[in-house]
């Protein structure tokens, strides 16, 4: 499994007083990006910040990683739990953050990655991937990019369950241990779900952001 990002970047913020259309959208085409972060006895704290150094920031960090985000010389670490993006520019549109405190829990999700050329692959199988995230708990340093499952030994006909992945990891999966995350499929098998009936694979869109809560 890929390690878990433990140290913060320090990321510069604004507060944010105008609420209007135009005022956001003149924020937009100075590249800023308007937010809001919340949790921790904060309310709702409307703020702006500036888009490339957010982009910087997430490189660094990674997806899920504790950011020091510095209010007008106020810090706060905070986690990005939302966003939204424009489809056409491909840019952020609007950012939420939860200011977390590191010694509790978060419940959250996580994307899993099969990584590895399966041995049943091999033999004529075909890899269909059941579940392509996870909700974990850990504490915020502790919470990983994403959720690496080497399938180069699995065979025709063999699964791989939640069961299987737990190990002594620094947070917890809150699925079921008999719940499938991979498997591979006979040739035939694959055949006859291809009329129709087969799932669709790949990456589901989940980047329009998710929901990142406290225990």
């Amino acid at each position: 499994m890929e390690g878990v990002q433990s140290m913060s970047t320090v990321l510069q913020a604004r507060e944010r007083k105008g609420i209007r259309r135009s005022e956001l959208t003149s924020l937009r085409n100075e590249g800023n990006i308007p937010a809001v972060v919340y949790g921790a006895n904060l309310g709702n704290t409307p703020i702006y910040l500036n888009e490339m150094e957010l982009l910087k920031t997430i490189k660094v960090v990674g997806r899920n990683g504790v950011i020091s985000l510095d209010i007008e010389g106020s810090k706060q670490n905070v986690i990005l739990t939302d966003f939204q993006k424009d489809p056409l520019k491909n840019g952020f549109v609007h950012v939420d953050f939860l200011a977390v405190d590191m010694s509790k829990e978060l419940t959250t999700e996580v994307r899993i990655v099969l990584i590895g050329e399966s041995a049943g692959v091999k033999d004529g199988g075909v890899l269909q991937q059941s579940l392509h995230e996870v909700s974990i708990s850990a504490t915020p340093a502790n919470i990983p990019q994403t959720i690496d499952i080497d399938v180069t030994n699995l065979q025709v006909a063999e699964t791989i369950t939640i069961a299987d992945i737990k190990g002594n990891s620094q947070f917890s999966i809150n699925h079921e241990e008999d719940e499938v995350v991979a498997s591979i499929l006979p040739p035939r098998q694959e055949e006859e779900i291809s009329t129709g009936e087969k799932q669709g694979e790949g990456i589901p869109e989940n980047l329009e952001g998710r929901e990142t809560k406290a225990d």
